[in-house]
């Protein structure tokens, strides 16, 4: 009996002896290299998995980055400083180029609703997550377009850059904001996007009704008429589904939108109060070559003859800054109209 036993466990034994061996040789001769660069790539990324960038993580992203040249900037949470290191390790950057401005995104909340009684349908009592209150009836507001109000882009953000404010509105905090869009996916009517934090003119409404029916239901929403798009100088708003739209690549942040749109759907940021701009001429700077009078779409200079000293009509001036552009004296400054 003890013979049989030993006898056992030497032929497991060489039986795993020789088993390991084969995995030892086949580890070594299908051994699969990895760059290097890879996880280099990794740790330079924030780590934060937030999954924004389309992968499944910042490891998958690095390996990405190095095997199929994806670039960088698809992480939108990445901090510029740190990107730019990473772009001078991959040697997509030389060390000391100069920066060209790099986009910064953060969240941009279209909507702007009050929160009275007349405006709800019902009190709703359910759970405290806007998924959940859009299953009844769409929502406890009129306006099928408004924010629920119920903080789920709030309970998304794993930075903290967003919160409840006034209203039930969500409030964007841009120092904390990283565009990851979290908020966007957790949105349930779809209120909010990733924009430029450079360009601070905003539509703070995302209602697609007809204007009459807005008007009825709330008071600052787009009425898609068409205003703010006429008094563009750039052709950087137009109306689509009866709602204003900004081309941000287009958009010079004049303001002009803003100070004419009849309910204040459009917005200045941390400007509530905005009127707009007017352009005013020094008339000792002004030498009257009327290149201010030929570029002005809105006939609000004054004298168009050469050598004549221009004004501005300030009914008629938009603010648009078209003309402080041009003026090869730089006689005309815009400033804030009281």
């Amino acid at each position: 009996m003890l013979t049989q036993i030993i006898s056992a466990i030497l032929v497991l034994g060489i039986i795993g002896f020789i088993l390991g061996a084969i995995l030892s040789y086949a580890s070594v001769k299908f051994k699969i290299e990895t760059d290097p660069r890879i996880e280099e790539t990794a740790k330079m990324l924030p780590g934060a998995n937030c999954g924004s960038c389309g992968f499944a993580g910042c490891s998958a992203m690095a390996e990405a980055i190095i095997t199929k040249g994806v670039s960088p900037t698809k992480c939108p949470v990445m901090l510029v400083p740190d990107r730019i290191k990473l772009e001078e390790f991959l040697g997509l950057r030389k060390a000391g180029d100069a920066n060209v401005r790099a986009v910064v995104k953060a969240a941009l909340v279209k909507c702007q609703g009050l929160d009275t009684e007349e405006q709800k349908k019902f009190q709703y009592m359910g759970l405290e997550d806007c998924q959940s209150a859009v299953l009844v009836q769409n929502g406890p507001w009129l306006c099928p377009h408004r924010c629920i109000g119920l903080g789920s882009c709030v309970k998304a953000c794993k930075f903290g850059g967003i919160k409840l404010g006034p209203h039930h509105l969500p409030i964007v905090d841009e120092d904390r904001c990283v565009g990851c869009g979290q908020c966007v996916l957790a949105c349930p009517k779809h209120i909010i996007d990733i924009v430029d934090t450079e360009k601070t003119v905003h539509v703070r409404c995302n209602s697609i009704d007809k204007g009459a029916d807005t008007r009825k239901l709330c008071k600052t929403g787009c009425l898609g008429c068409g205003i703010c798009a006429k008094n563009c100088a750039y052709d950087a708003i137009v109306i689509e589904n009866n709602l204003a739209r900004i081309d941000y690549e287009k958009c010079h942040d004049c303001g002009a939108c803003v100070a004419k749109c009849p309910t204040g759907a459009i917005i200045k940021e941390n400007r509530p109060d905005y009127k707009g701009r007017v352009a005013e001429i020094n008339q000792d700077n002004c030498v009257g070559c009327t290149i201010c009078f030929k570029n002005c779409k809105f006939e609000a200079i004054i004298g168009g003859k050469v050598k004549e000293k221009h004004s501005i009509d300030s009914a008629k001036c938009v603010g648009c800054g078209i003309c402080a552009e041009k003026c090869p004296k730089k006689a005309i400054t815009l400033k804030d109209r009281e």
